[in-house]
């Protein structure tokens, strides 16, 4: 486990120091004194003149507050035979399937995320231009996603427009900020909603100045980070938006939508559907995706079985990151 606290750790004498503190900064010293330096909450007690009872409050209060942070680097393992049956099976220049002992859904999202942080951290190189797109599984990435030093001229520009306000965690532009601040790049903004209110209004923001600029920019990006998004409400990223309504879910599905990618719903078989909603989307090109070199999406879970599935038989992503759950379910998909 690693505890990182905000402040150095310090062995000076805490009894001496004035009556009137900042609580924030005492809080900060005792859970030095006990998590860095070992101490029992006793001899802390002891040594601030407080109760043992005191100082165990003020330990839950520094964690409460965020003073104190706990992580845990649970090493992750992954299944060979499965990303080797996975890329013959799919025609991919690589897949990676982490092995999920637990399989529920938000231990799924945190690991497959930290998966695809280290698949991730292997693929970029200075001067590379990263699109990303957005969704619980990119956050996941990101917040998992770390260097040990800077990457060199790398743009991080986002490939489909913004989502709502309800979403901000895991919005194209905050995660776009937060990438670019991580690999000490530049952040390129697609500063529109993915979807507006008719084919006219989404024209008229792809032809502005601004957005036609990184629209032309995503379209050379090196590597795409790719969520693939479910037409089941309970995952679609669309419906917690407020951009669907169940009963636009209801229609995508009866008309064989199963998944998206950067917006573009897609049957089982990877065909765009023809819903009139396609063309009101600001969002880089199936065509210019399709181009891109490197198209990592990154799902996991029995919920994104089909739009994995679908995303694949599409061409949308070249190379998966998943667990091995979804990736033996989808096998067992393709040779049914």
């Amino acid at each position: 486990m690693n505890f990182p606290i905000r402040r150095n750790a310090s062995s000076r004498d805490m009894s001496q120091r004035p009556n009137i503190q900042n609580r924030n900064d005492l809080l900060a010293d005792v859970a030095e004194l006990y998590y860095l330096e070992r101490q029992t909450q006793a001899q802390i007690a002891n040594r601030i003149g407080l109760t043992r009872s005191m100082v165990s409050r003020m330990l839950d209060e520094a964690r409460n507050k965020g003073i104190v942070e706990f992580r845990v680097h649970r090493p992750l393992s992954f299944d060979e035979h499965l990303e080797r049956a996975i890329i013959e099976g799919f025609g991919l220049k690589s897949a990676h399937v982490v092995i999920m002992g637990d399989t529920g859904s938000e231990r799924i999202l945190r690991q497959v995320g930290i998966g695809a942080a280290q698949v991730l951290r292997q693929k970029l190189r200075p001067g590379m231009i990263l699109g990303l797109a957005w969704g619980t599984f990119i956050r996941s990435t990101v917040d998992a996603f770390e260097l040990e030093e800077p990457l060199l001229g790398i743009r991080v520009v986002q490939l489909a427009g913004a989502g709502d306000s309800r979403i901000k965690d895991y919005d194209g532009h905050a995660l776009v900020r937060r990438m670019a601040q991580l690999t000490g790049g530049e952040g390129i903004f697609l500063n529109a909603p993915i979807m507006v209110n008719n084919e006219a209004s989404a024209q008229s923001l792809m032809a502005s100045k601004t957005i036609r600029e990184t629209i032309q920019l995503s379209r050379q990006s090196d590597l795409a980070l790719l969520g693939i998004g479910s037409t089941d409400p309970r995952y679609s990223t669309f419906y917690h938006s407020g951009y669907f309504s169940l009963n636009d879910l209801t229609k995508l599905q009866k008309n064989g939508a199963v998944g998206n990618v950067c917006g573009m719903h897609f049957t089982i078989d990877g065909k765009l559907t023809s819903l009139d909603f396609q063309h009101r989307l600001v969002t880089i090109s199936q065509d210019d995706l399709l181009n891109i070199n490197i198209r990592m999406g990154v799902a996991g879970g029995m919920g994104k079985v089909d739009a994995i599935f679908g995303a694949l038989r599409g061409g949308f992503i070249n190379v998966l990151v998943t667990d091995n759950i979804a990736a033996t379910a989808l096998l067992e998909r393709a040779n049914h």
